[in-house]
């Protein structure tokens, strides 16, 4: 397992890559009857005379599995990773046979002003499939302890 990061640890432009989780259409459906009941995401019959032309996760799924992705391991933020606000943004469709990864990089670390123990990390997640396809851009901005001394 790796060591916990604080504010300190993170330096811009560092890196990050997770493990991959395999999607297919079962798991697509059960999310989206649960949480997103649209046509597109519960049939393939309806999917293919949708925009999308053919069944597609809901992107709540695919920011939900990119959220596992990352509190499993792959940014191990000391104090839990507790977000301060998020852009996303879906360019591509996740289909069923999609094996998503994604790669993570900091683009800003900002300590506190009024709080010195703390601070902001920024960090742009993409979650890509087996091809390399980006499927979800995530520009998260995470509250980030200081190492207690």
């Amino acid at each position: 397992m790796q060591e916990p990061l604080y504010l300190d640890d993170f330096k811009v432009g560092q890196r990050f890559e997770s493990a991959t989780h395999a999607l297919d259409a079962a798991q697509i459906k059960r999310f989206a009857a649960e949480f997103d009941p649209q046509p597109f995401h519960l049939d393939e019959a309806a999917a293919e005379n949708s925009l999308f032309g053919g069944l597609a996760a809901s992107g709540w799924h695919v920011a939900s599995l990119t959220m596992r992705l990352l509190v499993d391991g792959t940014i191990p933020i000391g104090s839990g990773n507790i977000g301060a606000g998020v852009d996303i943004t879906w360019p591509k469709p996740t289909r069923p046979g999609d094996v998503l990864q994604v790669f993570s990089e900091v683009t800003e670390v900002r300590p506190s002003r009024s709080k010195p123990d703390r601070g902001i990390v920024t960090i742009r997640s993409e979650t890509r499939n087996q091809h390399g396809d980006v499927l979800q851009v995530l520009t998260s901005r995470m509250l980030v302890l200081r190492k207690a001394e």
